[in-house]
């Protein structure tokens, strides 16, 4: 079954779910219980995002009430779906990225961004293709020869089709000389389940965020072979695929968004409380623990982001040929 199908019967669900216990119409400037949709599975960089922010916002709102839930599927599609059903909503926030932008191509979605609000860009974060210990891949340089040999052969774990480790991999193959269409890629709804994969000895290569897996590079149980940054990263010994061979450097990005149809009350009382959580030193210190980028952009230039944004995804989406 096409995962077009599967995302179209999922949203159908979770709009039904949302028709029967949606809170719309209650505000954000109240003061209200918050929560934060992670539009894919625990253990990803949108999880992962949220429950820092979710950590974040009580640092600095003692008293608000904030919870954090997952809805899994289609790069974040199916959860985008269920924002738009809670229309007017001011106690809700989606995490979201170009992960979704990609997907909403990819995916062919009838839910678009342009039925939210744009919220805040909160960061952003280099690739890192990874490898089991035990792998016979060194360095990119083998990678690159073992592509040329048999794409077929190389297996590459990452999150959703059409996504930033999707991306990733067909510019990474187009720099080695193989038609991006020919990558072996296994889309995964989360970075746990894609570490799991790795760690199983099930994929011949990992791409994700910095964050995801570097952990797990500093324990010796992944072997990083280069990272998607123009420079070498601190705190990580890792080379960058550039210096691999592969002129390739890429950044992902995450931020958050709200239902559409708010009061401009509610927006705003949004806005200030991302801001808020930002300026926090909880966010901070989980910034430079993770690695990311502190990338903030707030309300309308965070918007007019998002618009550029999906064109040039859509052209990249396009030129790669990932859209089915």
């Amino acid at each position: 079954m096409r995962i077009t199908k599967i995302a179209a019967a999922a949203a159908v669900a979770a709009l039904a779910l949302t028709a029967c216990g949606g809170t719309a119409g209650t505000g954000a400037s109240g003061g209200g219980s918050l929560r934060i949709m992670a539009p894919a599975a625990p253990g990803g960089g949108w999880d992962q995002t949220s429950r820092t922010a979710e950590q974040a916002i009580k640092s600095v709102a003692p008293d608000r009430k904030v919870e954090v839930f997952n809805v899994n599927g289609a790069g974040g599609t199916i959860g985008l779906a269920q924002l738009a059903g809670e229309k007017g909503n001011g106690n809700m926030l989606m995490t979201m990225g170009l992960v979704m932008v990609g997907a909403i191509e990819q995916n062919k979605s009838k839910v678009t961004l342009a039925e939210t609000t744009p919220i805040a860009k909160l960061t952003e974060e280099y690739e890192i293709v990874v490898v089991p210990a035990e792998s016979p891949l060194k360095t990119m340089a083998d990678l690159a020869a073992a592509w040329k040999a048999d794409p077929a052969k190389v297996s590459v774990a990452g999150g959703s089709a059409g996504g930033t480790d999707h991306i990733a991999a067909g510019l990474m193959a187009k720099a080695a000389g193989v038609d991006p269409k020919q990558v072996n890629y296994i889309a995964h709804s989360g970075g746990g389940e894609a570490l799991n994969a790795l760690l199983g000895n099930k994929v011949s290569i990992g791409i994700s965020g910095v964050g995801e897996f570097a952990e797990h590079v500093k324990s010796g149980k992944l072997r990083a072979l280069g990272v998607t940054s123009p420079e070498r990263l601190p705190n990580l010994d890792a080379p960058t695929v550039k210096e691999g061979g592969l002129d390739v450097v890429l950044a992902n990005w995450r931020g958050m968004v709200a239902p559409g149809g708010l009061s401009d009350a509610d927006k705003k009382a949004l806005i200030d409380l991302v801001t808020k959580m930002h300026d926090s030193k909880a966010w901070k210190d989980a910034v430079a623990k993770n690695g990311w980028i502190d990338a903030f952009q707030a309300g309308e230039p965070f918007a007019q982001f998002l618009t550029a944004e999906q064109t040039r995804i859509k052209g990249v989406i396009a030129e790669m040929g990932l859209v089915s």
